[in-house]
């Protein structure tokens, strides 16, 4: 069996596994508690807009009791946790497809686990934050691994190539050449990423309940924006 079969086949197994707990979610009773999964592109404003939303979200009653949390990167520390993997490994795992043969030697080695190790514990961890409620879910697949929820309000913050480059310069101090290669590379990771493993790309519209383009919105804006949809749509729970 060579390396892309392999690769392929842990994919495979993530989607199958999301699939089939699908299937049992509808029915279930804990699923009126509301969520928010945002996939967005880089430089866009994910992070800033998420943490806004959370505290928003934390003064009004409308949208049910209890303080709001954001889950990026600490999606994939509280599936190393629950696997009992030190936490400092999260820093070092990003949204890309790695090389078989560097995962399996890691593995071997014990330095971080590998992909077909991690991907069925971080859906798994996504789907039960999602279900608990008043989580905020971004990135790292948590639109697609969580579509079939009624709980959850999903959202995509997209923008132009250079508008996107533009705000990672200003935000992080970096030189343009620094923000476009950020960018692009970036870029590149995420898609491979949600391919080998969902098997899914995220300009499919279907997969989001609204859709905001950075490039004519500021964050405020789409904090408000996001607020009141998802407010409108939680009513509905």
């Amino acid at each position: 069996m060579n390396i892309e079969t392999l690769m392929e086949k842990s994919g495979a197994y993530v989607v199958s596994e999301r699939r089939r707990s699908d299937r049992h979610f509808p029915d279930h009773p804990r699923l009126t508690k509301p969520a928010i999964a945002i996939s967005h592109q880089t430089g866009s404003g994910a992070k800033e807009i998420a943490a806004a939303l959370a505290k928003n979200l934390d003064t009004t009653e409308e949208t049910g009791i209890g303080a709001w949390e954001v889950f990026d990167q600490e999606l994939i520390e509280k599936a190393l946790q629950e696997q009992r993997w030190p936490k400092a490994l999260a820093g070092t795992i990003t949204e890309e497809k790695r090389f078989f043969v560097d995962e399996l030697m890691d593995d071997l080695f014990s330095l971080r686990p590998p992909s077909w190790v991690l991907m069925p514990q971080l859906v798994e961890t996504t789907l039960n934050l999602a279900m608990r409620g008043h989580a905020i879910l971004v990135g790292h697949g948590a639109t697609i691994v969580t579509g079939k929820l009624p709980n959850v309000f999903h959202v995509r913050l997209t923008g132009s190539v250079p508008a996107r480059i533009d705000r990672v310069r200003q935000g992080r101090g970096w030189t343009l050449s620094e923000a476009v290669k950020y960018v692009k590379a970036a870029d590149h990771k995420r898609e491979k990423y949600l391919k080998a493993h969902f098997h899914a790309r995220m300009n499919n519209e279907l997969l989001h309940d609204l859709a905001i383009n950075m490039d004519r919105a500021s964050e405020d804006d789409a904090v408000a924006i996001i607020f009141e949809a998802a407010r409108r749509f939680f009513s509905r729970l």
